[in-house]
């Protein structure tokens, strides 16, 4: 007989979990104090599970693990930004970065290695694209995240009230969690609370909301996304509300369609221009699926979406996509899918460079002059702070370390003529310098 391969737990929702402890002999509640041992208190140690019984954890030694990713390595912003490198294996790495504000901490995290999309204008699309992220490999990230964070907060408190934690290390909480927090951190902020019942070092909630903005097209890993997003909102798991967790799309309209039956969240869509004709050259997804049906779908997901608009992502690029008559174009686009019902909200994002894009950031007086127009005309739009630029962690910075399987890079330096100035709506807007 062949040994089974021990199965990293990680992989499985709640409702996963439940059917592998079926197969173990075990009752559904089993599942749950698992659930909660490895997400809420981030412990990977089954004997330090003190409320499992003891012959569950002998059938999970050898049969069963809870494993983080390795740690390649980590850079820390001077305004608090933290980017993480994750081998995951075969040649390839992945990165996740955690943004700290005032009254959120927000974890955006990869999906696939690489990215077969191709969006002229971000770092991982270049690179192109190796392989799908299993479930595990998603939630591992936030995994690590949130409880080496919580660690370091704790030691935070640690500094200012040694007393305290004295305490807590007597009672023993904390042991057998994830991560290390190094000294001389940062200090975090301090965040809403997790909720009754929820065990972990500081008692609090370091990462509130997600963000699948890391490297990959989300929903084009669909069916191990989707468990990911579950566990990251069950109540014994990490607790996070809809309205906290964000996938952002290029525009996978039969995967927003199928989000909206099977695990609806907040949806950001990378939109990025205002006709089929620039967007077509600017994130290539679009000559499969083109704006007014891209938007169709947009206005439909708000059915069961968890806000009640969609964010809407545009970055902004010197002489490209920035002009005052594509805001004109934006606004006409808008007030005609608007008519059905679609709310949208967007996000002006000043353009990231990186080596071989070929493209340049717009002045900041032409983006806030961009957003006035947007604004005037009724459209919620804001100019997004660019953070964590300074260890290109910034948007569209993300690049990692993959194997690329799908020659995208190649096709991409063969590409190499930038769109001057494009006119929305006329018959040469689809014309582009060389």
């Amino acid at each position: 007989m062949t040994a089974m391969t021990p199965v990293n737990l990680l992989d499985f929702d709640l409702e996963g979990l439940a059917a592998y402890c079926e197969t173990l002999g075990e009752k559904r509640f089993r599942a749950t104090q698992l659930f909660r041992w490895i997400h809420q208190r981030g412990v990977a140690d089954f004997g330090q599970m003190s409320d499992l019984a003891k012959s569950l954890q002998g059938k999970l030694a050898g049969r069963a693990h809870v494993t983080a990713l390795p740690v390649i390595s980590q850079h820390e912003s001077k305004d608090g930004t933290i980017k993480w490198l994750f081998d995951i294996g075969g040649g390839n790495a992945v990165e996740a970065v955690f943004i700290p504000e005032d009254d959120r901490g927000t974890l955006c995290v990869s999906s696939q290695a690489g990215c077969a999309v191709g969006c002229r204008f971000c770092s991982t699309g270049h690179q192109g694209f190796s392989r799908n992220l299993t479930t595990g490999e998603i939630v591992a990230q936030l995994w690590f995240a949130e409880h080496f964070l919580r660690r370091r907060l704790n030691a935070d408190a640690a500094a200012r009230n040694p007393q305290a934690t004295n305490q807590n290390e007597s009672s023993g909480r904390g042991a057998g969690h994830a991560g290390t927090p190094q000294p001389g951190s940062p200090r975090l902020p301090a965040l809403p609370p997790r909720g009754e019942g929820a065990a972990g070092d500081s008692g609090g909630r370091v990462i509130s909301n997600v963000v699948m903005m890391g490297m990959g097209e989300p929903l084009q890993n669909y069916d191990r996304l989707v468990p990911a997003l579950r566990t990251m909102l069950h109540d014994h798991g990490y607790g996070l509300s809809r309205r906290r967790v964000t996938v952002s799309t290029s525009g996978v309209v039969p995967m927003i369609e199928r989000l909206a039956r099977d695990c609806p969240v907040a949806l950001a869509v990378s939109l990025h221009a205002p006709t089929d004709a620039l967007r077509d050259h600017l994130v290539p997804l679009n000559r499969k699926y083109p704006i007014d049906e891209l938007l169709r779908t947009c206005t439909a997901y708000l059915s069961a979406a968890p806000r009640d608009f969609i964010t809407f992502e545009y970055c902004m690029l010197d002489g490209v996509n920035d002009q005052p008559e594509h805001a004109e174009a934006l606004i006409a686009l808008m007030r005609r899918h608007g008519a059905d019902g679609l709310k949208p909200k967007f996000n002006l994002i000043p353009f990231n460079p990186f080596p071989q894009s070929g493209l340049t950031r717009s002045p900041m007086p032409r983006v806030q002059a961009f957003g006035k127009l947007l604004n005037d005309a009724g459209i919620v739009t804001t100019v997004r702070k660019t953070r964590g630029d300074d260890i290109d962690a910034a948007c569209g910075q993300l690049a990692g370390d993959v194997r690329d399987r799908t020659r995208v890079a190649e096709r991409m330096a063969r590409q190499r003529s930038v769109v001057l100035h494009p006119v929305p709506g006329a018959p040469t807007s689809r014309k582009v310098a060389s």
